[in-house]
């Protein structure tokens, strides 16, 4: 445990790459196997549903500490983070055992599955009072699900991939998808001979914001242009008649869409189809917000399957009965993809069309892409390999600039972790009937002496308190940014704002310019524009969009 708490103490400290790759290098070569196993388990971001309430948590915290419960909720709610501010209440422990980072997950964590709440408050206690502050603190994250710290996927996989000395392409590969931690999973990254689960995704290709001039890419003809979807990325998997619907973050979603998986049984090959879910009712896509529905279920009501049907809208092939198609140019796997689909292609599952045009003409089929219920335009080189993560170069987002509006800042909360005990989440309202209506919450876009003064001011001249909620003075106006906006009954103003972020501090603004509810409804798409029924052929009535893989 001391040897993942300085790891831990140097990503979390520093902030130089290199100084990152170094030390987690040097802890997977040297920590014992199944301990670097458990630590790339927790710095992927994957966790262990324990089973332990957090009010429980606190409760027994408290009562080790001998503070009545008040007491305990307003230091948390001063402190912002429940692992701190357990540390710093509950009186310190020593390191006794000297057990490493696996001991205490299995024989600490993952016995609090399933315990009863007697028991979970035992192991709670024990292991608070086995541990030192360094320790007991990452011991508190872990049990609380709140463990993070600086490092990407990206940087975890090249750090496995130069301790090990194995290709960072094997290594990435085999961390897709499900695997258990254990003293076996080194041996198994490394190993050539080993192979993926057949039935897990492949490393995603990203692609990246456009932010040149659109014709700074060359000529158009060496481009394959398609509307980039509002919906939930994802990789269809097919082996022996079955299916497994991977989201971009590696969540298999095949319940949540049985619609979907049922179609993909139908192909008459074993593959790997790259594409994105949708919600989509008589022909026409639905807003984004509508697809939520279906997630985080374990089982969707019929109610749900019936109210909102979904789609798989194909774009890519990357593999089919064995073989890897990554490496072929885009406009042969296109065409692959055309051929595998064509005999199931309908409702549940369709091919993304090609918008065709010049620059000039995509520019407009762009500025079309909100009533399409797209976020602008996907623009795909036509020789480019399917690759792995961010590269630039070869795909390119083309979004739609998005709305804006204008708000007034009516209440801030307290952040957590680094943010503890700063105001960084925020709450804006507009004008409806003269009364200021919450819309929004966002918390990113204010540089960092932005954020410093905006936190002072509503620490110095914040009205009400609630925990870590301030009431805010309402005459701080601020610019928002975001990418849609639809009716929703689950916000009390009616209206929900996708991706809101602050765009700018509006000091040359009082709280009564701010903008009116008016207008946040006139910015609502009420007729979507995509609106074709799915004959034998692949969109063939659709303007503006074709099925010629080369599109010359």
């Amino acid at each position: 445990m001391k040897a993942f708490s300085t790891l831990y103490r140097t990503l979390d400290g520093s902030k130089r790459t290199n100084q990152k790759i170094a030390a987690l290098v040097a802890y997977f070569r040297d920590c014992p196997p199944a301990d670097a196993a458990w630590a790339i388990h927790f710095l992927s971001g994957r966790r262990i549903k324990l089973g332990v309430r957090r009010a429980d948590i606190k409760a027994w915290a408290a009562q080790e500490a001998d503070i009545p419960q008040w007491l305990f909720d307003e230091s948390y709610n001063a402190v912002g983070d429940l692992a701190e501010t357990i540390n710093l209440i509950v009186p310190a422990g020593k390191e006794t055992l000297g057990h490493g980072l696996t001991w205490w997950i299995e024989e600490r964590l993952m016995p609090l599955v399933g315990a009863t709440p007697d028991q979970q408050r035992c192991l709670l206690v024990e292991s608070w009072k086995q541990l030192d502050p360094s320790g007991r603190f990452l011991w508190n994250k872990l049990l609380t699900g709140a463990f993070r710290v600086g490092v990407s996927r990206g940087l975890i996989t090249r750090a496995v991939s130069e301790a090990l000395s194995a290709p960072m392409a094997r290594v990435e590969e085999r961390l897709m998808g499900p695997w258990v931690p254990g003293p076996g999973l080194l041996a198994q990254l490394g190993d050539a001979a080993s192979a993926a689960d057949p039935a897990s995704p492949r490393p995603f290709f990203l692609a990246s914001p456009l932010q040149d001039k659109i014709t700074d890419l060359g000529p158009c003809n060496e481009w394959q242009a398609e509307w980039k979807w509002d919906g939930i990325r994802c990789q269809a998997v097919r082996r022996g008649r079955r299916a497994y619907l991977w989201s971009r973050g590696e969540e298999l979603v095949t319940e949540q869409f049985p619609e979907i998986a049922r179609q993909v049984e139908r192909l008459c090959h074993d593959c790997i189809i790259d594409g994105e879910i949708v919600a989509r009712r008589d022909g026409s896509i639905l807003p984004f917000h509508e697809l939520q529905k279906r997630l985080g279920r374990s089982v969707v009501p019929k109610r749900i399957l019936r109210e909102i049907p979904v789609a798989l809208i194909a774009y890519d092939l990357l593999e089919q009965d064995g073989t890897d198609f990554r490496d072929l140019p885009l406009s042969q796997r296109r065409g692959h993809l055309e051929e595998l689909v064509r005999p199931v292609a309908g409702d549940q599952i369709m091919i993304s069309p090609i918008v065709e045009g010049d620059w000039s003409e995509l520019e407009f089929q762009r500025s079309q892409a909100a009533q399409n219920f797209a976020e602008g335009l996907m623009l795909k080189r036509k020789t480019s390999p399917y690759r792995s993560g961010r590269v630039r170069g070869d795909w390119w987002k083309w979004k739609v600039d998005p709305y804006v509006i204008d708000a007034v800042l009516v209440q801030s909360r307290r952040g957590s972790g680094r943010r503890a005990g700063v105001f960084t989440d925020h709450t804006f309202a507009v004008w409806k009937n003269g009364v200021l209506v919450p819309v929004a919450s966002a918390y990113s876009g204010l540089t960092d002496a932005e954020m410093k003064e905006l936190n002072a001011i509503i620490k110095n001249s914040g009205l009400e308190q609630f925990g870590p909620v301030r009431t805010v003075k309402p005459e701080h106006v601020f610019e928002l940014a975001f990418e849609g906006v639809s009716r929703s009954a689950r916000h009390r103003s009616g209206v929900a704002l996708r991706f809101p972020r602050i765009s700018r501090w509006r000091r040359d603004k009082v709280a009564a310019e701010a903008d009116h509810f008016p207008a946040l409804e006139a910015m609502i798409t009420k007729t979507p524009i995509i609106k074709r029924e799915i004959t034998g052929e692949l969109f063939p009535d659709w303007p503006g969009c074709g099925t010629d893989p080369t599109n010359q």
